[in-house]
């Protein structure tokens, strides 16, 4: 793969300016589009997830460890019982949601949280369940996908899902910050992307699948903390983003089998200002597409396919939390080739974002006292 072009700075970086503001209700003029950030729903503490059902409400997840039913118009239910139970702490709890494919007609939802386990252990899982049909509770509750093994940690669960078009369901798995190293270990889940059947078995065709030095599950590996996972609109090819370490936050599109590097290489320094490992590159390990230096602290991210702005079609959208704003990427094959920051005066922590159904942008604020937003053409 050839190496990323610099970052920011040589991709034309458009700073959106000048803003009129950005109030709820007051126009934002952007490069290409005119917009109003307009509240959905709220409040939320620390929302991490959202997804869309068929008749245009939302699933919202709350990272203590709440998820909550959300309609267009803006009512939000009460938490919904049937949750398991949920290690809160630090950058744990309740993550990301996905309704399932076939949702119109089993009304099953896949959601990944950070589950507790013996001796003060945690690591990410993966369980789906049925909404219940007066949409208060979930039901028939089943752990499918648990990653191995557990550590005594706070830190980067990754947890990001989404489904390829060929049904399998792909989830993003942190390497737990002070493990690091086993993200080069193919015989633990730490720092992998894994590809499972909606059953949690093992697709047949997996890379890994009949080794016994790894984990059948592994999709690809040598990722540190990815916050960012879609599924190009045309190609289905995966595209994942993770955070580096000061500076170095990537993205990435992994093909099965391959070592994107951490943390042998990568384009950041650790917190101390120290090297990592080898360097940026190394024989054997691929190379991002694109990365931040400095670092933007990179979470959700979705491709927009909509017609309510024309000008965005195509392009790929990833929120910023240490940065707070809403990079927009313009992407010409599998190179970014253009970067435009919206909302920066907003000052808010963006953790999720999604391409709703009617057109508009959806966000997630990461703060104690947060919404769902979305973002409306303005003539």
């Amino acid at each position: 793969m050839m190496k990323p072009a610099a970052p920011l700075i040589a991709l034309a970086l458009l700073a959106v300016s000048p803003l009129e503001a950005t109030a709820q209700g007051e126009v934002i003029r952007s490069e290409k589009a005119n917009f109003r950030l307009e509240k959905v729903a709220g409040p939320l503490e620390h929302p991490w997830g959202l997804t869309f059902l068929p008749d245009g409400s939302m699933l919202v997840t709350e990272r203590p460890g709440r998820m909550r039913l959300a309609t267009p118009q803006g009512r939000l239910s009460e938490p919904l019982k049937g949750l398991p139970a949920i290690y809160n702490s630090g950058q744990g709890g309740l993550l990301d949601v996905l309704a399932a494919p076939d949702f119109a007609q089993s009304r099953r939802v896949y959601f990944s949280y950070s589950e507790p386990g013996e001796g003060g252990v945690n690591g990410t899982a993966i369980a789906h369940a049925r909404l219940s049909d007066d949409g208060t509770a979930l039901e028939q509750m089943t752990v499918i996908f648990r990653q191995l093994p557990k550590f005594n940690s706070r830190q980067h669960f990754g947890s990001r899902l989404a489904f390829a078009p060929d049904g399998t369901l792909f989830a993003t798995l942190g390497e737990r910050g002070s493990q690091r190293d086993l993200a080069q270990d193919l015989g633990t889940h730490i720092g992998k992307i894994v590809r499972i059947n909606p059953d949690g078995s093992v697709p047949q065709d997996n890379p890994f699948v009949g080794r016994t030095d790894a984990r059948p599950e592994i999709y690809s590996y040598g990722h540190r903390n990815p916050q960012g996972l879609t599924i190009h609109p045309e190609t289905g090819q995966i595209w994942e983003h993770e955070h580096g370490a000061r500076g170095g936050d990537e993205i990435n599109l992994p093909q099965p089998g391959l070592n994107y590097g951490w943390p042998v290489i990568s384009y950041g320094v650790h917190y101390s200002g120290a090297r990592i490992g080898e360097g940026r590159e190394r024989a054997g390990m691929e190379q991002p597409i694109h990365y931040w230096d400095p670092s933007i602290a990179p979470s959700g991210m979705a491709f927009y396919t909509g017609d309510a702005f024309p000008g965005w079609k195509g392009d790929l959208f990833v929120g910023a939390l240490v940065k707070t704003h809403l990079a927009r990427l313009e992407i010409d094959g599998d190179r970014v080739v253009r970067e435009e920051r919206l909302l920066e005066d907003w000052g808010e922590r963006i953790r999720d974002v999604r391409a709703g159904p009617d057109g508009a942008i959806y966000l997630l604020n990461d703060h104690p006292d947060a919404a769902i937003w979305r973002l409306i053409p303005v003539e």
